[in-house]
């Protein structure tokens, strides 16, 4: 069974050093989908930018090769992958000869393209790029752009997801406005493990109460899920309660295992922004 609980998660494992494809865990995005909702089509759009740190391979003479790579997985996708089981892969690579960086591109696409659009009746692919040492000081850090909600003295006394915080003004004139907090964290869905994120919400529509979205952000922090599921929860929390026009949430999570992965959903189609991390990242 492919749930959460049958993963590598929490278990101890043995990490292999030579390529295993099958070491990929993709889970369901549908049953918690449900959870918040969602039957069918989603009402969003987007991705998850995954960004990972630690990967290595020999080339043919056995010289050990090093890369950043960016891994985009569109959330149309009907799987994830869960994040252990993508670090036990990449760390498969270690000791596995490639004669050259871009087989090493197209091996990551082709396996992951398969875990994560398994079962689909028109599967996809994801992208990949491979950065390599020489381009590594050309990779910016960048804070998200927006309004700061965490200058904001609020009282923050709910540490589960309430939704109910969240309102909007809708007997005022629409604004367009980008919001930003540092203050996200929520916890891994089957350790318990902290999350620590900056989330970014940019709509048109009535305005939204500050305050209470600070104090409904601040709500997840003991609220066990994985990262692309909690920044859907939100979006459908601000889409149901809130009703905007147009809405975008882009969240960035620090990484763990050498792994960040970086959700967006939006209301509309858009161009996804730059897989360009942030300080805490």
């Amino acid at each position: 069974m492919n749930t959460p609980e049958h993963s590598q998660l929490g278990k101890a494992s043995a990490y292999a050093d030579q390529y295993d494809a099958s070491l990929l865990f993709p889970i369901p995005r549908a049953g918690k989908r449900a959870e918040i909702g969602i039957d069918g089509n989603a009402p969003f759009f987007g991705a998850d930018l995954w960004t990972a740190f630690e990967l290595s391979w020999l080339n043919l003479r056995g010289k050990p090769q090093v890369a950043i790579a960016h891994i985009t997985v569109p959330c149309e996708t009907p799987h994830i992958v869960e994040s252990k089981s993508f670090k036990l892969y990449l760390n498969s690579f270690n000791n596995t000869r490639f004669a050259s960086e871009a087989e090493v591109r197209a091996r990551i696409r082709a396996d992951v393209s398969e875990a994560v659009w398994r079962g689909a009746e028109h599967p996809g692919t994801v992208g990949v790029t491979l950065l390599l040492p020489e381009a590594f000081d050309r990779e910016p850090i960048h804070e998200l752009d927006g309004l700061l909600l965490d200058r904001l003295d609020v009282e923050c006394t709910r540490y589960q997801p309430a939704p109910e915080l969240l309102a909007a003004h809708h007997d005022e004139a629409p604004v367009t406005e980008t919001l930003v907090s540092h203050l996200l964290k929520s916890n891994c869905l089957v350790t318990g493990q902290p999350d620590w994120g900056s989330v970014q919400i940019t709509y048109s529509g009535a305005q939204i109460d500050q305050a209470g979205l600070l104090q409904y952000l601040v709500s997840f922090r003991n609220h066990n899920e994985f990262h692309e599921q909690c920044v859907e929860r939100i979006f459908m929390d601000i889409w149901t309660r809130c009703r905007p026009i147009k809405l975008a949430v882009y969240a960035r999570y620090t990484r763990r295992g050498g792994l960040d992965i970086n959700p967006l959903r939006t209301s509309h189609p858009q161009q996804l922004p730059r897989n360009v991390r942030t300080a805490r990242q």
